[in-house]
């Protein structure tokens, strides 16, 4: 039985402005019962995420957000190479976004990634790619080598270009973990604590495919779909008519998803998982 007694699962955005449809929250309490969405029809801002989750958030909750938690380390010994500034750990490299872009609205990170060094290993909109970013999809983290063996295809927090691009979403994500210090602790770059609630990182589509949905196919855009998806998950269903936006699907699926595996200690221990790497890139709950 898991420790938790509430499942929470962000689908988060890196768009620019304000607020955002990208943005879903969804909530599950130990049991069959049906996920539940947070604020319904409501458009979030990335502010009042943040908010909620340091005043609003259910006790003893486990907190999956979809966004990358750090950038790559490993694969060169640091997260900017050359870069005599570059961060030691992900809390530094966290600080150093938010100090940067300290009076961006709504928690943007271009402030970040337009300054001369850390531009120099990001590719950009407007052709703009870094001498430091390598060719082809871009450096990846070993959680996200992982998910690859999984059958999903992460893509590079370094990469700001395209619909599928996770960097400003994984860099606007790092700004809200940064704020949480002293509120909630991050696995794995935080211990997993033996009570209270926990922040990690999630990758929806580990959740669809748990599902029954192949990795292709992870999006679910209507209702009787993702009653299937939950009913795989021993969930009770959303009883949703007609056409569901897939932020909100993905997030419902995933709340579920964690209430089912939250128990399981090889998720807390996955084999590639190191202490280096835990202070350093984090992990994505579930792969492995």
């Amino acid at each position: 039985m898991s420790r938790f007694a509430h499942f929470v699962a962000i689908d988060w955005s890196g768009a620019a402005g304000e607020r955002h449809k990208g943005i879903a929250l969804a909530q599950c309490s130990a049991g069959p019962g049906a996920p539940t969405l947070v604020r319904p029809g409501h458009r979030w801002s990335r502010a009042e995420v943040l908010h909620w989750l340091r005043h609003d958030l259910p006790r003893d909750s486990l907190v999956g957000m979809d966004l990358g938690q750090s950038l790559p380390f490993v694969d060169c010994g640091a997260f900017f190479p050359g870069w005599a500034e570059s961060p030691p750990d992900a809390r530094a490299l966290w600080a150093m976004v938010d100090a940067a872009c300290t009076d961006e609205p709504h928690l943007g990170v271009n402030r970040f990634v337009d300054a001369s060094e850390p531009a120099r290993h990001f590719r950009r909109h407007g052709g703009r790619c870094g001498d430091r970013f390598p060719p082809g999809r871009g450096r990846l983290r070993v959680t996200e080598r992982a998910q690859e063996a999984m059958g999903c295809k992460p893509y590079s927090n370094f990469n700001l270009v395209g619909a599928a691009q996770v960097g400003k979403s994984s860099l606007s994500g790092m700004r809200v973990l940064h704020r949480l210090a002293g509120h909630l602790p991050v696995w794995p770059i935080d211990p997993l604590p033996a009570s209270g609630s926990v922040v990690c990182e999630i990758y929806t589509t580990i959740a669809a495919m748990a599902a029954g949905r192949p990795p292709s196919r992870s999006k679910i855009r209507d209702g009787a779909a993702l009653d299937t998806a939950l009913a795989a998950l021993a969930s009770a269903p959303f009883h949703h008519a007609g056409p569901i936006d897939d932020h909100q699907s993905d997030a419902l699926i995933t709340a579920a998803w964690l209430r089912t595996v939250a128990a399981e200690p090889r998720l807390w221990h996955p084999p590639g998982l190191t202490p280096e790497i835990a202070k350093t890139e984090g992990w994505t709950f579930g792969a492995s």
